[in-house]
């Protein structure tokens, strides 16, 4: 965790898990490109342009606050939102651009799930490590809450393996699965963040 404290908990697994939302859909767009067909390949670079620029611009605004007072990383996160939805618009458009072609989208939603099971696991094992600092009885809340964790994100994985199971879904009906997941996360780890919060006051 940045600077080894509890109070970036929150913040920093926010904006860790669209970081790498970002990455894999752009990752899978850039492998996509080459099996575009001719007459869509100049809208797509153009998009892929934009999306690259707002990754980079929400990962140097990530680095600078990576360090930074808790009262920084919530000034910082009003950008941070408005960089992520930019992103994601801008996904929206070069899915669009693409036309129908549901087995790329669908790879795209497969890459973006991965990061968010990733990010799952990982932020329930900081929230184990973090706790090593405290004393039993908290330790002992703390272990629960990283068990729920898991818990959501297997939960979480079953969706996913539910929509990837069945005939392809709509690019909507998948980025609102992600959406839907993405703030089950963002719930588990702002309670986690609340709970550090009361366990420091105490």
């Amino acid at each position: 965790m940045p600077d080894q404290s509890t109070t970036h908990y929150y913040f920093f697994n926010w904006s860790k898990e669209r970081i790498d939302e970002m990455d894999a859909a752009l990752a899978t767009f850039e492998r996509q490109y080459d099996r575009l067909q001719s007459d869509i390949r100049a809208q797509a670079q153009a998009a892929l342009t934009k999306l690259r620029a707002t990754r980079e611009s929400f990962r140097d605004t990530m680095t600078r606050q990576a360090k930074a007072s808790g009262s920084d990383w919530v000034r910082a996160k009003t950008d941070l939102e408005s960089q992520w939805e930019n992103f994601t618009t801008q996904a929206d458009q070069y899915v669009d651009a693409l036309g129908k072609h549901a087995e790329q989208y669908q790879a795209t939603f497969r890459a973006c799930a991965e990061a968010q099971m990733k990010a799952w696991q990982e932020s329930a094992e900081r929230l184990s490590e973090a706790a090593k600092s405290y004393t039993a009885d908290q330790r002992a809340a703390f272990d629960s809450m990283a068990s729920r964790m898991k818990a959501d994100a297997s939960a979480a994985q079953a969706k996913f393996a539910q929509l990837g199971a069945g005939a392809p879904e709509t690019w909507s009906a998948l980025t609102a699965a992600l959406a839907e997941t993405r703030a089950a996360f963002d719930r588990a780890t702002h309670s986690a963040q609340e709970a550090f919060e009361r366990a420091t006051r105490h």
